[in-house]
């Protein structure tokens, strides 16, 4: 990676590490096909492009390729995301959890724009966040209403 570009290696174990990677998560876009849940390792993966808030300078931001994924997963449940268009593109809007009644279990809820979200069932809070590539520039810099 270039030398001004420190990519992130993030680790959360609890709801104030999930807060940071959501934080940094904002804004992210991936394509559905790019999601995957292995039931049999117990992990669910995401590629995606994040945007580099961390970074954002004026009118031009950064994007860098980045993978997210949760350890001890239990199940997975997405809602109104076509599971069958593996190129249709989603936005991150947020990451929360929810605490079961027996912790450390609970769920997380990924939230994207349009209505969406997956729901991802885990016995403990085990997830990743790290930047697999260089950074690019974009012109464009995620914007939200008020």
């Amino acid at each position: 990676m270039a030398e001004t570009a420190k990519p992130l290696r993030l680790l959360a174990h609890d709801a104030d590490d999930l807060g940071v990677l959501s934080a940094a998560l904002q804004d992210a876009v991936a394509k559905i096909g790019d999601i995957r849940w292995d039931a049999q390792g117990r992990t669910l993966t995401i590629a995606c492009n994040r945007f580099r808030w961390e970074a954002a300078k004026g009118k031009q931001g950064e994007r860098v390729r980045s993978a997210l994924q949760f350890g001890d997963v239990t199940g997975v449940q997405g809602r109104n995301l076509r599971r069958d268009a593996k190129g249709a593109v989603v936005e991150l809007l947020s990451i929360g959890f929810t605490p079961a009644e027996e912790a450390p279990a609970g769920v997380v809820t990924l939230t994207f724009a349009g209505g969406g979200d997956l729901r991802v069932s885990v016995d403990c809070l085990d997830v990743a966040l790290a930047d697999v590539s260089d950074p690019w520039t974009t012109p464009r810099t995620p914007g939200h209403a008020d």
